[in-house]
């Protein structure tokens, strides 16, 4: 009964059924009081008591200091927003306008506001762009970004709305964490989220750790290893997945390995590991797709937004690994003393909203993940875009050539092309297949995505051929120039599906902004990444069907999703046991709870050191010996669950689920550390030199890093190595 109940709510409730009425009569009233209000010669501070009145101000004030009159959908956008949803307003529909004014509306109810978008151009940007709306509706406004100073971030964090980019007020929050004085942390208690790109940011970015790390020590990467598997043979030595997701060594690899080393590669499990590790990024990484060179570093390629994932690196010595494959000196790691993933980072929030052009595709997550559901705000003008069938083709080959002599048929009538690459690497080999056949394009993808904006910008001027990988540029419109009009407006070539459909409809989007013609299609292969990965063996040969390209999207979003609910089942409990230590954290950080419990724990000691030294004294320094041991044994713990769940997938082989038992080790595991860091904290307090100067530090061991530094973590693509060896004990015994 409880399951057939759980169906029946889900499909009353499924995404994209939020009811609009209520706020289409809200704005209607405005409308009624907008004569009255573009009457006054200054503007009153609006209330979110009266919430047509407030449309109505916000409508004229947004007129009057930025020339933009919101639309009534712009305006119910804002009031989703407002009653907690995430707003789904397609491309040029104006999402920046209607988010500023959802903001100001929050902080007028006098609640803090962290507008998070998906970069620090945009976070910027919109910062900037809406000020002036935000300065006559009564609100402060300031952004943080990668380059802000402690005190320019404390003044932005100050203000009632701050734009950021979702790593920089993650990695602010992380800062906060290590603090130890009460005047030095920046971050105020979270109030409201409202998202940028929503879907960008609570799913595909969702199950990505944000990093606080010390103690910088060189990676560990022998290059001999790299030099090593380069010789290798594919298919003799070593042998990939059906997926492509995994690699193993064969017999005559072991052999091969065993007799280069000198050794038994199953008696030295270090070496093993550094094999394993060289032969990862040498068979399933792919320099231009996963990855890109620059300036003598490998920068990630976020594989949702195909751009460089600013501070991104993978973990478990893959990213030393990779490095040595491209022969670069290893970049420094360190013990990490904290982290967060961004659905822990955004789940902090009491109340979540945002906004997007793809919401319903993934209502289900954000229902399940961040209890928010989705109102789909319809455009202000009907969309006349012409979206073609997908044109199919058996071999990638032929496809190649259909793209470019499509995009020389186009281009010959001066209609501006927009082409969408799947990696980086695509887009380069389409650029010079362009150019020789004497068509010169511009092309954006992850080497060059500073300049993004003022490129994608120009997209849809006369003759221009823009190419792009996946969804660079975003946030930016695409405005056509004289006379494209007639021409059919934008045409977006996709030169290939995603592995989300959310995906490709954000690239279409691209074209038909606001009423405006334009075209799309996409080219598709039997050889495509998405067919042989995801329905290799419901695919023979031939040209596939639309039936089935469709069908391979499906499955490559069930797999995503259940690798999120997998991830969140696993980290759930870890951030119950965060939001503990941090609650304990805040008593002793801002209050006199660690010398009491010390007090308690050695009233001697206290008691000596009390009529020598003083009370405030004796309080600091109890404070500063129990933040130090409390955020020592955190790490400690950290690093405990992380050597846990890499070897908990063995549980499975007991027919265990590996989810329970790692739960039912963490929650003792967790016990043990409160006793000890009160067991520690003790020692040092009695055996620390205190005195009326205060707590000698270096002389009681609570050295902290000299230096910290972030970085988010690539979730491992491969999974940890017990679910490697788990994978291919499970295909073994499945072959036999």
């Amino acid at each position: 009964m409880a399951s057939i109940t759980r169906f029946v709510r889900r499909f009353l409730e499924r995404p994209g059924s939020i009811d609009l009425k209520p706020f289409e009569r809200i704005v209607a009233d405005a409308g009624t009081r907008e004569e009255r209000i573009s009457g006054l010669a200054e503007l009153p501070v609006p209330s979110t008591d009266d919430l047509a009145e407030f449309c109505a101000i916000a409508r004229e004030a947004a007129h009057r200091t930025l020339g933009l009159r919101p639309y009534d959908v712009q305006l119910v956008g804002t009031l989703a927003m407002l009653s907690g949803n995430v707003a789904e307003m397609a491309t040029g529909e104006g999402k920046t306008l209607s988010g500023a004014m959802a903001a100001a509306g929050y902080a007028l109810q006098g609640k803090r506001v962290h507008v998070i978008s998906v970069n620090d151009y945009l976070a910027r940007r919109d910062a900037e762009w809406m000020g002036p709306l935000y300065e006559t509706l009564g609100v402060s406004v300031g952004w943080v970004g990668e380059t802000s100073t402690p005190d320019e971030r404390r003044a932005a964090y100050a203000k009632n709305v701050t734009y950021g980019s979702v790593s920089e007020i993650g990695f602010d929050v992380l800062r906060d964490r290590t603090r130890v004085d009460v005047a030095d942390l920046l971050v105020p208690e979270p109030e409201v989220a409202l998202v940028d790109e929503a879907d960008s940011v609570l799913v595909d970015e969702a199950r990505v750790p944000l990093v606080l790390a010390g103690a910088a020590d060189p990676g560990n990467a022998v290059p001999e290893m790299a030099a090593l598997v380069r010789l290798l043979v594919k298919g003799y030595h070593y042998e990939l997945d059906d997926q492509a997701r995994n690699v193993h060594l064969t017999t005559k690899g072991i052999d091969a390995v065993e007799q280069a080393l000198d050794l038994d590669l199953y008696d030295s499990p270090a070496t093993l590991t550094e094999v394993n590790l060289a032969l990862h990024a040498h068979a399933l990484l792919t320099k231009d797709v996963d990855y890109i060179v620059r300036e003598g570093k490998v920068h990630l390629v976020n594989p949702s937004r195909g751009r460089v994932a600013l501070l991104q690196r993978w973990p478990d010595g893959l990213q030393a690994a990779v490095e040595a494959k491209e022969k670069l000196p290893p970049s420094e790691t360190g013990e990490i003393l904290d982290s967060i993933t961004v659905q822990g980072l955004i789940t902090r929030y009491p109340q979540r909203c945002g906004m997007t052009g793809t919401a319903v595709a993934v209502g289900d997550q954000l229902r399940e993940f961040y209890d928010l559901k989705v109102a789909v705000v319809p455009s202000n003008r009907p969309c006349v875009r012409i979206d073609e069938p997908d044109r199919l083709f058996e071999h990638a080959m032929e496809k190649d050539h259909a793209l470019v002599d499509e995009v020389v048929r186009v281009h010959a009538t001066g209609r501006p092309i927009l082409i969408g690459t799947l990696d980086v690497a695509e887009s380069e080999r389409l650029a010079l297949t362009l150019s020789g056949r004497g068509l010169e394009c511009v092309v954006l993808n992850a080497k060059n995505d500073a300049e993004e904006a003022s490129i994608i910008a120009g997209a849809g001027e006369r003759g221009a051929i823009t190419v792009s990988t996946q969804m660079a540029g975003r946030g930016t419109d695409i405005r056509l120039g004289d006379g494209v009009d007639e021409l059919g407006g934008l045409y977006v070539i996709g030169s290939g599906r995603h592995t989300s459909s959310r995906l490709d409809d954000q690239l279409r989007g691209r074209a038909g902004r606001q009423g405006d013609p334009g075209g799309s299609v996409f080219l598709v292969s039997g050889e495509d990444e998405l067919i042989t990965h995801y329905v290799a063996d419901e695919y023979a040969r031939g040209v596939p069907d639309r039936g089935l390209v469709g069908h391979a999207q499906r499955v490559a979003e069930g797999v995503n999703m259940e690798i999120h609910r997998n991830t969140w089942r696993y980290t759930r409990l870890t951030e119950l046991h965060r939001s503990m230590v941090l609650e304990l954290r805040d008593k002793v950080l801002r209050g006199r709870s660690a010398g009491d419990a010390l007090a308690a724990g050695v009233p001697q000691r206290w008691a000596e050191l009390e009529e020598t030294v003083g009370e405030d004294v004796l309080h600091d320094a109890a404070r500063q010996v129990v933040l130090f041991h409390l955020d020592r044994c955190w790490a400690d713990h950290l690093a405990d669950l992380a050597e846990l769940r890499e070897g908990i997938h063995l549980r499975a082989l007991g027919r265990l689920n590996p989810i329970d038992e790692f739960n039912k080790e963490a929650k003792p595991a967790y016990q043990r550390m409160l006793a000890e860091i009160e067991s520690r904290s003790i020692a040092t307090f009695e055996t620390a030199t205190i005195t009326a100067d205060g707590l000698d530090l270096d002389g009681a061991g609570l050295k902290r890093p000299t230096a910290t530094w972030t970085y988010l973590v690539q979730d491992n693509p491969f999974g940890t190595e017990w679910e490697r060896i788990l994978n291919r004990l499970s295909t073994k015994v499945r072959r036999r």
